[in-house]
Parts: C-alpha cells; structure tokens; sequence
C-alpha cells in the first residue's frame, strides 16, 4: 500500500474552546501528509468556538480536506467522539482534542506505518506541556502490563475497521483509557513509534492536583481495570500514576 493513499480521519470534539481551538485546528491543516478530512463534533458551544472554526472553512477547501462541524448538546467528551467515529470515512481515525496539538509530521508517521504494515492500534510519545509552560517528552511502549504510563492519548490512532468493533464507553472521564484497555484485551495488532508527534496541554480535568481528586481517580480508574478484567494488583498501578501527576504538579 502506498503512503500517499492512506486516507486519515482526524476528530475533535470540542466545547467553549474559542481560547485553544486555534492552535489545534492550524496543527490539523500543517500536516506534512494532509488528512482525508477534519470532523469537529461540538458541543453547543456558547462562546466564539464555531464561528473560528469556519474561519479555516476555505484554507481547508484549498488543501483539498474535507472539513465537518456538527455543533449540537452532547453527553460528554466521549459521547462526542463517537459521534465523530461515526462520521469518520478515513482507513485511520485519530483523535485531538482542543486545546492539545499536532506535530507537524505526526500523520506522515502514521501513514508510513499503516503502509508498511496495517495496524489496529498506534501510538507514539508526547511531549507534555505544563501550565507554567515547562515540558518533557513522556515515551510510549507496548508491553502486556497494562498500564496508561505508556500511552499517550492524543497520539493514538485506531483503524476505522477496528472502530466498527468497539466505541467509547461515556462513564467516566477515563473512558479513553478504558478502551485501551479493552483493546489490549483482545490483542489487537498495536504499533508504538517512539517519536514525538503531539503535544498535551497538561490543563484539563484528568489531571487534577488535588488529594480528593486523586484518590476519586484512583477508584474510578481502578474500577475500569477490574471491569476489563484486570487483578486486584492493578489498584497499585492507579496510585502510582496518580501519586506521580500529584509530584508533577
């Protein structure tokens, strides 16, 4: 399979993010190996969200990528993204959320990928960016222990087929991870690249600093391993990681 014909979906969901929509739409629109198409799945936006979108509506009809925007209420984050899943027709789906970005070669990476071997599942390090603007580069690996210290969510790229398959759960705020972990479960075909092609805005509400927060996301991410199956030994796993976002800081 040739690179060039790769086709790539990419979906944002998207809520009152007239302060960070900018930076992600022009992040989708500087790939090295442009998108099939650009689903934005908003929310009801109440602020300028929607009308900056449709600003890039002619940069985006220049580079021959088909741009949609659905803007409606929604259940949440993740009911957002299946709805953009469903309105996906790329051979590869990737998801950004709004206020996080793309590097420039990341969709020239995931071509060459799936050109070279098609998977079911990829992903590839981030760096994260700290509210005081600091950042470091957290790697990806694949490994059978279970664990979202090697994954990094807005480098992740799943196969529409495989999107056929399997949806978002809307439960928690950890319902990405939970998908993962389904995805482990049935050992899908995965490819990790180790290179940076994303950036995470290390802002949203995953990333409490709180004790209260803490141990709440704790519990709900210890519930998603045992719902998956997952021993009892996986609650250390959830105190670790957020015992680490708490020494961050």
């Amino acid at each position: 399979m040739n690179k060039d014909e790769i086709r790539i979906s990419i979906v944002t969901p998207t809520y009152n993010s007239a302060s960070t929509i900018a930076d992600t739409v022009r992040s989708v629109l500087d790939q090295t190996h442009a998108p099939f198409e650009y689903i934005v799945i908003d929310g009801a936006s109440s602020d300028d969200t929607i009308a900056l979108i449709n600003g890039y509506e002619q940069e985006f009809r220049d580079k021959g990528i088909r741009l949609i925007v659905l803007s409606e209420p929604d259940e949440g984050i993740y009911d957002a993204m299946n709805k953009g899943v469903e309105r996906a027709s790329g051979d590869v789906v990737g998801i950004i959320n709004s206020d996080d970005r793309y590097e420039p070669c990341a969709l020239d990476v995931v071509a060459a990928e799936y050109a070279n071997d098609p998977f079911d599942l990829f992903y590839a390090d981030v760096r994260m960016v700290l509210p005081d603007g600091r950042s470091f580069v957290k790697h990806s690996r694949n490994r059978k222990y279970a664990t979202s210290r090697d994954w990094n969510h807005p480098t992740t790229f799943i196969a529409r087929r495989v999107y056929d398959r399997y949806r978002y759960r809307t439960d928690t705020i950890h319902d990405d991870y939970d998908l993962i972990l389904r995805l482990k479960r049935d050992n899908v075909k995965t490819t990790v690249v180790n290179k940076v092609i994303a950036d995470f805005s290390m802002n949203g509400v995953s990333h409490s600093r709180s004790i209260r927060g803490a141990v709440s996301s704790i519990r709900t991410k210890y519930g998603i391993y045992r719902r998956n199956g997952y021993s009892r030994f996986y609650l250390f796993e959830c105190m670790i990681v957020e015992m680490g976002k708490l020494i961050i800081g």
